[in-house]
């Protein structure tokens, strides 16, 4: 359909800030503090949730008005405004066709309240640091020193505060900055709105009754004070402030992008049409909050302002509800959950042992503490937060901002995305797609006639008149200054749906050039040029040509039909009479084109374990020709009257055999996301519109972009400064290394610390002393994990980033008892070494047996790093980043100079004797050979991830 559809924004009220527009200022340049993001609480509290979820909204949350509800079935009630009388609604809202007194605007405000979509208030800071304090790992670590600090252990109580102090304030600042980055990103605009005000000395009237009092006047208001019944002025540019009813319009366009998916503007007016659609959204009277004007102009009555708009509603669905446990939530409460009970159970096995065969309770409960410690991975906090944040840099250097830290790893699990199509898939730009005669044969007279047309019209340029005349070259062709010039016009209106421009051609005949919907202009056509001739348009020949616009709508083209006629020279005014009698000359075709940027990022995604599946409120046809086009095949798709009839066991199989899903509502795609994540994938939504908001935040990580509206960037957790899946895909390869970084450490400190206590409570079964003192295991755990500090910055084989990866807690204890009791095998071997070879058998000599399994048991697991980080062979096949073997050989150096060095008395160690260290040398070469060996029999049956 033709009509003025959009201009330039003109004195649309919206202020701009400073910084506002293209990339702020902050973001410019690279590894800025402010996208290291929040940390990823292991056990998510539902009321700890609620307090993280409101970044991104305009206004704080008004608490003192709660008879503001939301209606029961709010599509019911716009559906009923618009369909009843005018007189009759503005008598039941309260207003005037003049608009309302100030005594009555501050009256309504003062019942309904301002007009605000509500939000918490930002989390305080010391409950933000408590927060980040309670988790399981810091709550067991604190009580662990608490208990060495009353037995006076104070070394012990020293290393355990420093490890939860250090892990609770990295995690308070990082999420401090996440915090600090998402409020700059926050939309800069300050916005009013253009109210009619009736004088407040002017009595109340009737709806009905003309006024002899003093015009109203304009007024520019905050948008929180909009009230029910307001009559707003509106024009190109201006956003639509609250849900409102059109009392007049002038070529009004509206684009409902944010709200439907629809990327075309749709047009509006103040009569509802016989047969109107039955969706409320697609009224043509009804104007809904988050909207915006692209062209012309109107009056409206406010229907609903703030929660109660149809825009509210779904900010409340979102905000309401708290968020599901993420994929990324979920498995660290497995892994967690895990280890705890593994430490619960050989804990008081170890006191219990070593307590009956030494007979010192006291000892015994104090290594039984420092057991516990050892097997807790105190450093988990620290290293996944580290991790994470260093992902996070890297991702703001491909322009992705990361809001919630467990995204990143959710990133890598990621196996399932759904996106929109506007904007992602395509260009979210209107271009010319075809022009062709009306027999579908290409024709450059069509696009001469429709250049000639869009050039000269006066009124409102909409979206279409501009996408022709990009084709500058038209211009120049037909030498517009020497051989055209504009006799007359008629414009357009929503009854005709045509508009028409009278041009002379070479001053001796005019041509009248009609451009419009398809159906309106063959109305006024009588003729058909075909070829190089004119024939009259009979039954036949009309069924022919609507043939071939049937076929170019199905290809989800927007089609517009030329026609011309040639009048006499002496005539110098038109109107719409003289739309008669018109010869059809072909069509012009236009198609949000799909970017070049899609195919190859479709491909790539693919070809790391990702589907995609598109969902969008857009026409089906289109959104199935654009699929075509970037390579999504030619599925089926699915449309969402089709999905209402459906029940949750229905739909399962709808979601997982289909990939394109359009004409959707918000709570379709929601739908669609709770099904896939109840199928156990980890889901992805990319979107940007008011529709996308409740599947942002159903979704396991929600994608937004800057420009997205606000309801949608408080839904994401990641935040694109591109809307590409180029830059999606390789946020996804960064998650993976992320994740596959945390899994080394999990995997590896596990094993680690389950040989260590099988050792252990092998050792306190036969030895007449303790194996190692508690200070001996605790400094030995703390260097061990400072070896792992450099993971986060480990490389990462490239096979494991081809496919999405999982927490399995199943997996982790399968690898924890399948590697851990091979140290285990090694420190059986060093504690015969010690008491046959060296004859460290005794409680005197005892210090000479723990200096010798310190060694060994520090420098094993050190070995551990490297070949356990890999599947494949270390040192040749895959080596470890630089900083990761640094750190492991300093940790090496460290282990060896304390027993031997002038620190050995402090720690109550024993220099060894020079013919240890040959021993030494072997029992690490045996262990190196026999975890690889193992490791290749482990990969075959079970995989690697």
């Amino acid at each position: 359909m033709i009509g003025p559809l959009a201009v330039p924004p003109g004195p649309a009220r919206r202020r701009k800030r400073k910084g506002q527009g293209g990339t702020p200022d902050f973001l410019k340049g690279s590894c800025m503090p402010w996208f290291q993001p929040r940390f990823a609480r292991f056990l998510h509290s539902r009321r700890a949730a609620q307090h993280f979820r409101r970044i991104f909204l305009l206004e704080s949350l008004d608490r003192q008005h709660p008879d503001r509800a939301v209606p029961e079935d709010l599509s019911r009630t716009l559906q009923s405004a618009s369909e009843e009388d005018l007189d009759a609604l503005l008598a039941r809202l309260g207003g005037h066709r003049q608009g309302l007194t100030s005594a009555q605007a501050a009256a309504q405000l003062e019942r309904l309240g301002p007009n605000e979509i509500g939000h918490e208030k930002p989390l305080p800071a010391w409950l933000h640091l408590w927060h980040c304090y309670q988790n399981p790992f810091n709550l067991l670590l604190t009580a662990l020193a608490l208990i060495s600090w009353l037995t006076h252990d104070h070394q012990a109580t020293t290393v355990i505060g420093s490890m939860v102090l250090l892990s609770t304030l990295m995690r308070f600042i990082e999420e401090g900055r996440s915090h600090r980055a998402a409020e700059r990103l926050k939309s800069l605009v300050s916005n009013t709105a253009t109210v009619l005000r009736r004088p407040s000395t002017q009595p109340p009237a009737d709806a009905q009754a003309p006024t002899a009092a003093p015009a109203p006047s304009l007024q520019e208001l905050p948008l929180r004070q909009l009230v029910v019944g307001e009559v707003l002025q509106l024009s190109a540019g201006d956003m639509i402030p609250a849900d409102a009813r059109v009392l007049s319009a002038k070529d009004l366009f509206v684009s409902q992008a944010a709200m439907t998916g629809e990327s075309l503007p749709v047009e509006k007016q103040a009569w509802l049409p016989p047969g109107a659609a039955a969706n409320v959204l697609e009224a043509p009277n009804l104007l809904f909050m988050g909207t915006n004007v692209v062209s012309g102009s109107a009056t409206a009555v406010v229907l609903a302002t703030g929660r109660a708009t149809y825009f509210g509603t779904i900010a409340e669905r979102v905000t309401a509800q708290d968020r599901a446990p993420t994929a990324f939530q979920t498995g660290v409460n497995g892994v967690s959950g895990l280890l705890i009970r593994f430490a619960l159970v050989m804990v008081p096995i170890v006191f219990l042992v070593n307590g009956l065969t030494k007979g010192d309770w006291t000892e015994a409960f104090l290594f039984a503490m420092s057991v516990a410690v050892g097997l807790t991975p105190e450093m988990l906090p620290m290293v996944v937060t580290s991790t994470l944040a260093k992902g996070a840099v890297l991702l703001s250097r491909k322009k992705v901002v990361v809001k919630r830290l467990d995204a990143i790893q959710n990133f890598g699990a990621m196996d399932v995305l759904c996106t929109d199509k506007t904007g992602t898939l395509t260009q979210d730009r209107i271009v010319l797609e075809r022009h062709i005669d009306p027999l579908g044969a290409p024709s450059d007279a069509v696009l001469a006639f429709a250049f000639l047309n869009s050039h000269y019209q006066t009124g409102l340029k909409n979206l279409l008149d501009h996408a022709v005349l990009e084709h500058v070259e038209v211009a120049a062709e037909l030498q517009l200054e020497h051989n055209y010039r504009k006799v007359d016009e008629i414009p357009f209106d929503f009854q005709r749906r045509r508009m028409s421009v009278v041009v002379s051609e070479a001053k001796h005949h005019h041509e009248l050039i009609c451009k419009g919907a398809v159906e309106e202009v063959l109305a006024a056509c009588t003729q058909v040029q075909e070829g190089g001739s004119t024939r009259a348009l009979d039954a036949a020949l009309l069924e022919r040509v609507q043939a071939v616009t049937r076929a170019l709508n199905e290809e989800g083209l927007r089609v517009v039909a030329v026609a011309v006629k040639e009048v006499p020279p002496d005539k110098t005014t038109y109107g719409v009479a003289d739309e008669a009698g018109l010869t059809l000359i072909g069509y012009i075709a236009f198609l949000d084109p799909p970017k070049e940027s899609a195919a190859p990022a479709l491909k790539a995604l693919a070809a790391h374990g990702i589907t995609v599946k598109v969902l969008t409120g857009d026409n089906g046809l289109v959104t199935a020709k654009i699929c075509r086009q970037v390579g999504l095949g030619s599925a089926q798709v699915v449309l969402g009257a089709t999905l209402d009839g459906l029940d949750d066991a229905a739909l399962a199989p709808v979601v997982r055999d289909n990939h394109l899903f359009a004409k959707l509502t918000p709570l379709h795609k929601e739908r669609i996301v709770r099904a896939l994540k109840a199928q156990g994938h980890v889901v992805g939504f990319m979107g940007d519109g008011i529709n996308d908001a409740p599947a942002l935040r159903a979704a396991d990580i929600g994608i937004s972009v800057d420009s997205a509206v606000d309801i949608a960037k408080e839904a994401a957790d990641i935040i694109l400064l591109e809307k590409s899946l180029m830059v999606l895909d390789e946020g996804v390869l960064e998650g993976r290394k992320t994740f596959s970084n945390m899994l080394k450490y999990i995997r590896m400190t596990a094993s680690s610390n389950f040989g260590n206590v099988f050792s252990v409570l092998v050792a306190c079964a036969f030895l007449p002393f303790l194996p190692m003192l508690p200070m001996h295991l605790l400094v030995q755990n703390l260097l061990y994990d400072f070896s792992q500090s450099a993971i986060p910055f480990d490389n990462v084989d490239e096979e494991l980033m081809r496919q999405p990866l999982h927490w399995n807690p199943g997996d982790l204890g399968r690898f924890m008892v399948f590697f851990g009791p091979i140290s285990s095998v090694f420190d059986l071997l060093t504690f015969a070494l010690m008491w046959w070879v060296f004859e460290a058998h005794s409680i005197a000599s005892q210090s000479l047996f723990q200096s010798g399994w310190f060694v060994v048991g520090l420098l094993t697991q050190t070995l551990i790093v490297h070949l356990l980080r890999t599947p494949k062979l270390p040192f040749v096949q895959s080596r470890a980043a630089a900083l990761l073997t640094s750190m492991t050989l300093l940790v090496a150096a460290v282990g060896l100079f304390l027993p031997m060095g002038p620190l050995a008395g402090y720690f109550k160690l024993t220099p060894l004797p020079p013919s240890y260290f040959a021993w030494l040398a072997a029992i690490l070469l045996g262990y190196a050979g026999m975890i690889t060996g193992l490791k290749r029999y482990y990969v075959r049956r079970f995989g690697w991830q």
